[in-house]
Protein backbone atom coordinates (compact mmCIF):
# COMPACT_ATOMS: atom_id res chain seq x y z
CA UNK A 1 0.00 0.00 0.00
CA UNK A 2 1.10 3.35 -1.10
CA UNK A 3 0.59 5.81 1.90
CA UNK A 4 -1.57 9.31 0.70
CA UNK A 5 1.34 11.74 1.14
CA UNK A 6 3.50 10.09 -1.64
CA UNK A 7 0.15 9.06 -3.60
CA UNK A 8 -0.58 12.98 -3.66
CA UNK A 9 3.95 13.14 -4.40
CA UNK A 10 3.38 11.06 -7.19
CA UNK A 11 0.19 12.30 -8.78
CA UNK A 12 1.30 16.04 -8.98
CA UNK A 13 5.36 15.12 -10.23
CA UNK A 14 3.72 13.57 -12.87
CA UNK A 15 1.57 16.72 -13.82
CA UNK A 16 4.28 18.71 -13.54
CA UNK A 17 6.27 16.35 -16.38
CA UNK A 18 3.64 16.42 -18.63
CA UNK A 19 3.59 20.40 -18.45
CA UNK A 20 7.30 20.44 -18.86
CA UNK A 21 7.05 18.02 -21.83
CA UNK A 22 4.33 19.85 -23.39
CA UNK A 23 6.23 23.34 -23.00
CA UNK A 24 9.57 21.79 -24.06
CA UNK A 25 7.89 19.75 -27.15
CA UNK A 26 6.10 23.17 -28.49
CA UNK A 27 9.85 25.37 -27.85
CA UNK A 28 11.58 22.53 -30.04
CA UNK A 29 8.68 22.98 -32.74
CA UNK A 30 8.23 27.32 -33.12
CA UNK A 31 11.19 29.18 -34.58
CA UNK A 32 10.62 32.29 -31.92
CA UNK A 33 13.92 31.19 -29.84
CA UNK A 34 15.71 34.57 -31.52
CA UNK A 35 14.33 37.48 -32.71
CA UNK A 36 15.41 40.41 -35.73
CA UNK A 37 14.53 43.74 -34.82
CA UNK A 38 14.84 44.98 -38.33
CA UNK A 39 14.23 48.92 -39.28
CA UNK A 40 11.85 50.31 -41.69
CA UNK A 41 12.06 49.12 -45.18
CA UNK A 42 13.58 51.75 -47.67
CA UNK A 43 10.69 51.58 -50.49
CA UNK A 44 12.08 50.32 -53.75
CA UNK A 45 13.04 47.09 -51.98
CA UNK A 46 12.45 44.31 -54.08
CA UNK A 47 10.85 41.83 -51.66
CA UNK A 48 10.44 39.09 -54.49
CA UNK A 49 14.34 38.87 -54.62
CA UNK A 50 14.63 38.74 -50.71
CA UNK A 51 12.04 35.85 -50.48
CA UNK A 52 13.87 34.02 -53.04
CA UNK A 53 17.49 34.67 -51.32
CA UNK A 54 15.83 33.29 -48.31
CA UNK A 55 14.26 30.18 -49.48
CA UNK A 56 16.87 28.80 -52.15
CA UNK A 57 20.19 30.65 -49.83
CA UNK A 58 22.50 28.53 -48.58
CA UNK A 59 22.37 29.11 -44.49
CA UNK A 60 26.35 29.33 -43.44
CA UNK A 61 28.26 30.72 -40.94
CA UNK A 62 28.71 33.80 -43.52
CA UNK A 63 25.64 36.66 -42.20
CA UNK A 64 26.93 39.47 -44.30
CA UNK A 65 27.92 37.48 -47.44
CA UNK A 66 24.95 35.47 -46.99
CA UNK A 67 21.60 36.32 -48.90
CA UNK A 68 19.54 34.33 -46.29
CA UNK A 69 21.17 35.69 -43.31
CA UNK A 70 20.81 39.26 -45.45
CA UNK A 71 16.80 38.70 -45.71
CA UNK A 72 16.26 37.34 -41.77
CA UNK A 73 18.16 41.19 -41.13
CA UNK A 74 15.41 42.74 -43.41
CA UNK A 75 12.53 41.34 -42.64
CA UNK A 76 12.15 40.93 -39.13
CA UNK A 77 13.64 37.03 -38.87
CA UNK A 78 12.73 34.71 -36.44
CA UNK A 79 15.34 31.96 -35.30
CA UNK A 80 14.57 28.46 -34.20
CA UNK A 81 16.32 25.36 -33.32
CA UNK A 82 14.54 23.67 -36.51
CA UNK A 83 13.27 26.63 -38.53
CA UNK A 84 14.31 30.12 -39.63
CA UNK A 85 11.13 32.53 -40.74
CA UNK A 86 10.41 36.20 -42.28
CA UNK A 87 7.73 38.72 -42.56
CA UNK A 88 7.18 39.31 -46.29
CA UNK A 89 4.33 41.45 -47.47
CA UNK A 90 1.43 40.24 -49.03
CA UNK A 91 0.10 42.51 -52.08
CA UNK A 92 2.98 43.55 -53.72
CA UNK A 93 6.43 42.63 -55.42
CA UNK A 94 7.92 46.09 -54.71
CA UNK A 95 7.93 47.44 -51.15
CA UNK A 96 5.70 50.57 -51.43
CA UNK A 97 3.19 50.82 -48.41
CA UNK A 98 4.28 52.29 -44.94
CA UNK A 99 2.91 49.54 -43.23
CA UNK A 100 1.66 46.67 -45.57
CA UNK A 101 -0.04 43.00 -44.28
CA UNK A 102 2.68 40.47 -43.70
CA UNK A 103 2.81 37.16 -43.60
CA UNK A 104 5.05 34.53 -41.96
CA UNK A 105 7.43 32.74 -44.37
CA UNK A 106 9.21 29.46 -42.65
CA UNK A 107 11.91 27.20 -44.29
CA UNK A 108 13.31 24.28 -41.89
CA UNK A 109 16.89 23.13 -41.64
CA UNK A 110 18.08 20.31 -43.05
CA UNK A 111 20.34 17.43 -40.94
CA UNK A 112 23.35 18.45 -42.65
CA UNK A 113 22.71 21.78 -41.83
CA UNK A 114 22.66 21.74 -38.22
CA UNK A 115 26.50 19.88 -38.83
CA UNK A 116 27.90 23.10 -40.36
CA UNK A 117 30.98 23.87 -38.70
CA UNK A 118 31.25 27.53 -37.35
CA UNK A 119 33.76 29.84 -37.32
CA UNK A 120 35.67 32.57 -35.73
CA UNK A 121 35.19 34.72 -37.80
CA UNK A 122 32.08 34.32 -40.03
CA UNK A 123 32.85 35.07 -44.01
CA UNK A 124 36.29 33.63 -43.29
CA UNK A 125 36.34 29.96 -42.90
CA UNK A 126 39.99 29.45 -42.39
CA UNK A 127 39.86 28.41 -38.66
CA UNK A 128 36.93 26.95 -37.08
CA UNK A 129 35.41 27.84 -33.85
CA UNK A 130 34.66 24.41 -32.30
CA UNK A 131 32.74 26.21 -29.18
CA UNK A 132 30.29 27.97 -31.28
CA UNK A 133 30.46 24.31 -33.50
CA UNK A 134 29.31 22.01 -30.30
CA UNK A 135 26.99 24.86 -28.78
CA UNK A 136 24.86 24.58 -31.88
CA UNK A 137 24.93 21.22 -32.12
CA UNK A 138 24.07 20.57 -28.52
CA UNK A 139 21.65 23.50 -28.53
CA UNK A 140 19.54 21.02 -30.81
CA UNK A 141 20.72 17.51 -29.80
CA UNK A 142 19.94 18.32 -26.05
CA UNK A 143 15.83 18.93 -26.50
CA UNK A 144 15.28 15.59 -28.05
CA UNK A 145 17.83 13.67 -25.10
CA UNK A 146 15.97 15.29 -22.99
CA UNK A 147 11.88 14.16 -24.38
CA UNK A 148 13.34 10.49 -24.89
CA UNK A 149 14.55 10.56 -21.11
CA UNK A 150 11.21 11.68 -19.84
CA UNK A 151 9.54 9.40 -22.70
CA UNK A 152 11.77 6.68 -20.67
CA UNK A 153 11.17 7.63 -17.42
CA UNK A 154 6.97 7.17 -18.54
CA UNK A 155 7.39 3.30 -19.56
CA UNK A 156 9.12 2.96 -15.97
CA UNK A 157 6.68 4.40 -14.00
CA UNK A 158 3.90 1.86 -16.47
CA UNK A 159 6.26 -0.79 -14.67
CA UNK A 160 6.12 0.64 -11.20
CA UNK A 161 2.16 0.74 -11.70
CA UNK A 162 2.50 -2.78 -13.16
CA UNK A 163 4.19 -4.39 -10.70
CA UNK A 164 2.31 -2.45 -7.55
CA UNK A 165 5.71 -1.51 -6.37
CA UNK A 166 7.06 2.72 -5.86
CA UNK A 167 10.86 1.40 -5.90
CA UNK A 168 11.01 2.03 -9.54
CA UNK A 169 10.70 5.80 -9.19
CA UNK A 170 13.77 6.76 -7.64
CA UNK A 171 14.81 6.05 -11.37
CA UNK A 172 11.92 7.89 -12.73
CA UNK A 173 13.18 10.82 -10.43
CA UNK A 174 16.75 10.27 -11.41
CA UNK A 175 15.46 10.50 -15.20
CA UNK A 176 13.36 13.80 -14.63
CA UNK A 177 16.78 15.26 -12.92
CA UNK A 178 18.47 14.04 -16.03
CA UNK A 179 16.23 15.82 -18.25
CA UNK A 180 15.99 19.07 -16.76
CA UNK A 181 19.58 19.70 -16.70
CA UNK A 182 19.26 18.95 -20.69
CA UNK A 183 16.77 21.67 -20.48
CA UNK A 184 18.87 23.82 -19.19
CA UNK A 185 21.92 22.90 -21.01
CA UNK A 186 20.06 23.59 -24.11
CA UNK A 187 18.88 27.37 -23.64
CA UNK A 188 21.98 27.65 -22.34
CA UNK A 189 24.07 26.75 -25.31
CA UNK A 190 21.44 28.57 -27.32
CA UNK A 191 22.16 31.83 -25.30
CA UNK A 192 25.74 31.39 -25.38
CA UNK A 193 25.80 30.65 -29.12
CA UNK A 194 23.87 33.81 -30.34
CA UNK A 195 26.24 36.17 -27.90
CA UNK A 196 29.70 34.46 -29.47
CA UNK A 197 28.01 35.03 -33.07
CA UNK A 198 26.65 39.06 -31.80
CA UNK A 199 30.22 39.48 -30.91
CA UNK A 200 32.16 38.68 -32.80
CA UNK A 201 31.03 41.59 -35.30
CA UNK A 202 31.73 44.67 -34.87
CA UNK A 203 29.45 47.05 -33.62
CA UNK A 204 28.59 49.25 -36.58
CA UNK A 205 27.31 45.81 -38.76
CA UNK A 206 25.96 44.24 -35.78
CA UNK A 207 22.20 43.20 -36.22
CA UNK A 208 19.46 44.12 -33.39
CA UNK A 209 17.56 41.16 -31.86
CA UNK A 210 16.16 39.73 -28.35
CA UNK A 211 15.41 36.35 -27.15
CA UNK A 212 11.87 34.90 -28.08
CA UNK A 213 8.75 33.12 -26.01
CA UNK A 214 9.89 29.57 -27.31
CA UNK A 215 12.94 29.88 -25.74
CA UNK A 216 11.23 30.84 -21.98
CA UNK A 217 9.03 27.74 -22.76
CA UNK A 218 11.89 25.55 -22.20
CA UNK A 219 13.51 27.58 -20.07
CA UNK A 220 9.99 27.12 -18.10
CA UNK A 221 10.66 23.30 -18.42
CA UNK A 222 13.64 23.55 -16.80
CA UNK A 223 12.43 24.01 -13.06
CA UNK A 224 9.26 22.34 -14.07
CA UNK A 225 10.80 18.67 -14.55
CA UNK A 226 13.47 19.40 -11.17
CA UNK A 227 10.31 19.86 -8.96
CA UNK A 228 8.63 16.80 -10.34
CA UNK A 229 12.18 15.10 -9.89
CA UNK A 230 11.80 16.43 -6.39
CA UNK A 231 8.69 14.62 -5.30
CA UNK A 232 9.63 11.19 -7.67
CA UNK A 233 12.68 11.04 -5.81
CA UNK A 234 11.42 12.16 -1.67
CA UNK A 235 8.19 10.05 -2.60
CA UNK A 236 10.80 6.84 -3.42
CA UNK A 237 13.19 7.43 -0.68
CA UNK A 238 10.68 8.13 1.83
CA UNK A 239 8.75 5.14 1.46
CA UNK A 240 11.54 3.15 1.22
CA UNK A 241 12.51 4.51 4.75
CA UNK A 242 8.99 3.94 6.12
CA UNK A 243 9.23 0.71 4.84
CA UNK A 244 12.18 -0.60 6.44
CA UNK A 245 10.93 0.62 9.90
CA UNK A 246 7.73 -1.18 10.03
CA UNK A 247 9.83 -4.32 8.28
CA UNK A 248 12.11 -3.76 11.53
CA UNK A 249 9.01 -3.22 14.05
CA UNK A 250 7.44 -6.53 12.94
CA UNK A 251 10.56 -8.57 13.13
CA UNK A 252 11.58 -7.34 16.29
Amino acid sequence: MVDNRYATALVIGSVLSLLATVYLSVAVGTQHWYQYRSPAIKQGTNISMLKKDFINGEFDDKPYSNKTYISMFLLNGTLGLWWRCIQVPTISHWYKEPDPKTETLCVSFTLPQQFIPKYKQPGNQSEEDLLRTYLWRCQFLLPLVSLALVFLSGLVGVCACLCRSITPTLGVGVLHFLAGLCSLGTVCAFQAGVDLLYNSYPESVRAEGSMGWSLYLALISFPLQMMAAALFLWAAKSHRKNYTRMTAYRVA
